[in-house]
């Protein structure tokens, strides 16, 4: 245990920087109507116990946040700017609570 100052220094290590594209390295040009490579997996997963469980989440704490700053409010405290912001960052994280049930990313498509 301890903390990281009483233990042993490693030797750090210079890191070469990343080499320019040349003309002997040229990049890739894909073809018109060549197949392009498969989308990348998802950072998270979309299933429905996931999108609840962190839309929830995120509305509940949304909520809390809007709530403590109001508790003042209720008590006759003039809001002051800190106070409007707070309510407005938990309205915030209320509303992307929702947007998480219900249109999550990638389900969406743009017309256009």
């Amino acid at each position: 245990m301890g903390s990281s100052v009483s233990q042993p220094l490693e030797p750090v290590k210079d890191v070469a920087p990343p080499e320019v594209a040349s003309s002997a390295n040229p990049v890739p040009v894909i073809a018109p109507g060549a197949l392009t490579p498969p989308a990348e997996a998802p950072l998270f997963n979309n299933c429905w116990s996931c999108r609840v469980l962190s839309g929830s989440g995120l509305i509940g704490a949304g909520g809390y946040v809007y709530w403590v700053a109001r508790k003042p409010m209720k008590l006759g405290y003039p809001p002051g700017p800190g106070t409007i912001a707070q309510m407005v960052f938990g309205i915030s994280i209320a509303c992307w609570g929702v947007v998480i049930l219900s249109d999550p990313k990638g389900k969406a498509f743009r017309a256009g």
